[in-house]
């Protein structure tokens, strides 16, 4: 995406990112490499509402793209305050910026998961939302619901709502891709990890499921796919499109074990496995 774009800042906590010991944080700076160009970046959580005003004083931004945010179903599950804390506070204070330095263009990071257990298959954009399964699935269908609310007190903004399915993969390069701090909560990079011995063995959560081999099935979209879908939702602000909404799948599922099978073929490693329980707030297909 940052190919695309001529003129961009980057903010980030690095909560859940490599920092590395430079002075340019190790995602930045191969980021930088791919690019052959340096990029302004600033260390920052949405949270400090003074710093980000201090940010928007300081530079004239024409559209945001908002993807901060904690992400993880089962984690959001176990810790709910700190998921709504985080993520409507981060989201309000970003707003509450943006009106008051008049940058009315805003593309947002959401997810299928406001659609809550699939009423039908494959799921559009006008499936019925907010039976979240989950409290991140909630954060998101709040967030949605503020930024729409907010569109319409606000004529003169532009919103695109990005529902996102399931993002998986890496630049093509290898430089940059997921490599989660912790316990993955992703499936492909606990598999990944697994495949190099970093881990033992894949913990499936579920295998009772009402699917064709009792796993999770998912819709994956290739990181790649998920940056043109934003630069096109950057492309539609400009046509002054007030709040649209999209989803971001391919329109194909694949089970769990279906993943397991493809990670052993391409890597030519065994994937050891455990069955444990179902997670909460987990379902048992989203597709597209």
């Amino acid at each position: 995406m940052a190919e695309k774009v001529t003129s961009q800042l980057l903010v980030d906590n690095f909560s859940n990112a490599v920092r590395g010991e430079g002075d340019v944080p190790e995602s930045i700076h191969r980021i930088e490499k791919l690019l052959d160009t340096s990029i302004e970046f600033h260390e920052l959580d949405l949270l400090d509402q003074p710093g980000l005003e201090k940010l928007f004083k300081k530079h004239s931004f024409s559209a945001v793209m908002h993807f901060a945010g904690l992400k993880a179903v089962g984690e959001s599950v176990e810790q709910p305050l700190r998921y709504y804390r985080v993520n409507l506070t981060a989201s309000m204070n970003l707003l509450e910026v943006m009106q008051a330095h008049k940058v009315h263009n805003l593309v947002f990071s959401s997810s299928a998961t406001v659609y809550g257990d699939p009423q039908q298959l494959p799921i559009d954009e006008q499936h019925p939302v907010g039976g979240c399964t989950n409290p991140y699935g909630k954060t998101k269908y709040f967030i949605e619901e503020m930024i729409k609310d907010h569109c319409k007190a606000e004529k003169e903004w532009n919103t695109v709502l990005l529902r996102y399915f399931n993002p998986i993969g890496a630049h093509s390069s290898g430089v940059i891709g997921e490599d989660p701090q912790g316990i993955p909560n992703n499936l492909l990079p606990y598999v990944a990890q697994v495949a190099i011995g970093r881990r033992k063995f894949l913990n499936v959560f579920g295998n009772d499921y009402d699917t064709l081999d009792g796993t999770g099935v998912r819709d994956y979209i290739h990181v790649v796919d998920l940056a043109k879908g934003h630069i096109a939702a950057l492309k539609k602000l400009k046509d002054d499109c007030g709040c649209k909404v999209y989803n971001l799948g391919t329109g194909t599922g694949y089970s769990v074990f279906q993943m397991v099978k493809a990670m052993e073929k391409a890597s030519g490693k065994e994937i050891p496995y455990k069955i444990a329980p179902r997670r909460g707030g987990d379902y048992s297909i989203m597709l597209r």
